[in-house]
């Protein structure tokens, strides 16, 4: 279901695209933007890893360093079939965990001294094991190709409002009006779909995440305290990286929930508790 969910989504993305291309900057603006969000995004697929990593000042912890989380992100991986990432720790109190890499040969796995301190053993397998879901899913491939699609979109809707400044398109054909409403309409139907491309994802790492560490039910008390916890322990966070964490390091209602990364906590929680344990 998740996999025909996101498939739906990344169709839906691109016929956003499409519809916005001939509306707002016809055949040549379209394929202009797409360039330009290609070489954005392969930029970011290739090295946003250390990018990420440095920006939260990432330390790689060896074996020495930090021999039982090691052991334990080896052992999982081992169980997942997959490589063994690299193992990072950032020094934040606010508990919290990411996967970063362009694939799992080059994946990196991090986690905060905070989390550490406030997860049983069990619940930071249930943890671990989320984020190598995402290595396995390949979900940086899929939110790279995500945000090629939207940031074309934007590049469009921007690209439109430059040339209704200055004269207008090069034909005649299309209707101003629906030019106007596309560039309003378009960027946040991309990112709104965006968005939900990235919950899906994590409704899916939660479901692998439980299989690798073989009891949804210890995810699920993780994810209890570390909602909890990040609303009472504030983190730096850029709200582009936001949506790696394993929950979103920013606090946000309402209307805001709409743009949200992450699904709603509870919900998560209701479908681990409802699985079985491997």
């Amino acid at each position: 279901m998740n996999i025909f969910r996101t498939m739906a989504l990344m169709t839906g993305l691109t016929l956003v695209l499409l519809w916005a291309g001939n509306a707002l900057g016809g055949k040549s603006g379209m394929t202009i933007a797409l360039v330009l969000a290609l070489g954005m995004n392969a930029f970011s697929y290739w090295f946003s890893d250390k990018l990420v990593l440095k920006m939260y000042r990432a330390q790689e912890a060896t074996k020495a360093d930090a021999p039982e989380l090691h052991e334990m992100v080896r052992r999982l991986a081992r169980k997942a079939n997959l490589p063994m990432p690299r193992v990072y720790i950032i020094n934040q109190p606010q508990p919290n965990a990411f996967a970063t890499g362009r694939n799992p040969e080059h994946a990196a796995v991090a986690v905060t001294t905070g989390i550490m301190r406030i997860l049983s053993v069990d619940e930071l397998e249930g943890v671990i094991g989320h984020e190598l879901a995402h290595v396995k899913h390949r979900d940086i491939l899929i939110g790279t190709v995500a945000a090629t699609i939207a940031g074309a979109i934007t590049y469009l809707a921007h690209m439109a409002q430059w040339a209704m400044i200055f004269g207008g398109r090069d034909d005649d054909d299309g209707n101003p009006l629906v030019a106007i409403a596309m560039m309003i309409v378009a960027p946040i139907a991309a990112m709104l779909i965006q968005m939900a491309i990235s919950r899906s994802r994590e409704y899916a790492a939660d479901a692998g995440g439980a299989k690798i560490a073989g009891n949804p039910l210890h995810l699920a008390g993780a994810l209890k305290k570390l909602h909890s916890a990040s609303h009472q322990i504030p983190m730096k966070a850029e709200p582009a990286t936001a949506h790696m964490f394993i929950v979103n390091p920013l606090s946000g209602g309402g209307f805001a929930k709409l743009f949200s990364t992450h699904p709603p906590m509870e919900e998560r929680v209701a479908r681990l508790e409802s699985m079985k344990r491997y």
